[in-house]
């Protein structure tokens, strides 16, 4: 993954949380970055952050990762961190593997 491909969409934090948009595919390699950029928003201010799952339609071990890489850096960082539009096979995996996203 490029560092282009992480976007972050523009919001206005007094009305609503920044959106980090995690890009597909995603590697284990590429969950660094991610995490990086999840800090740089906390860090930057913001409290709550969405992470929108919609382009990680193929649901696999490292989108898994991902997400529980995510909430661990949101939990580190004092931040609270809210997945959506995740797809039905991610939210399976991440059902079977303990994580659901409830």
């Amino acid at each position: 993954m490029r560092r282009g491909l992480i976007g972050v969409e523009a919001t206005d934090p007094a009305e609503q949380p920044p959106v980090l948009v995690v890009p597909a595919p995603v590697t284990f390699a590429d969950v660094p970055l991610l995490c990086e950029r999840l800090r740089g928003l906390y860090g930057a201010g913001a409290r709550e952050v969405v992470c929108d799952l919609a382009a990680l339609t193929r649901a696999d071990l490292a989108a898994v990762e991902a997400v529980a890489r995510l909430r661990l850096t949101a939990r580190r960082a004092g931040g609270r961190v809210q997945m959506r539009n995740a797809g039905a096979g991610l939210v399976a995996l991440l059902e079977l593997a303990g994580l659901g996203l409830d």
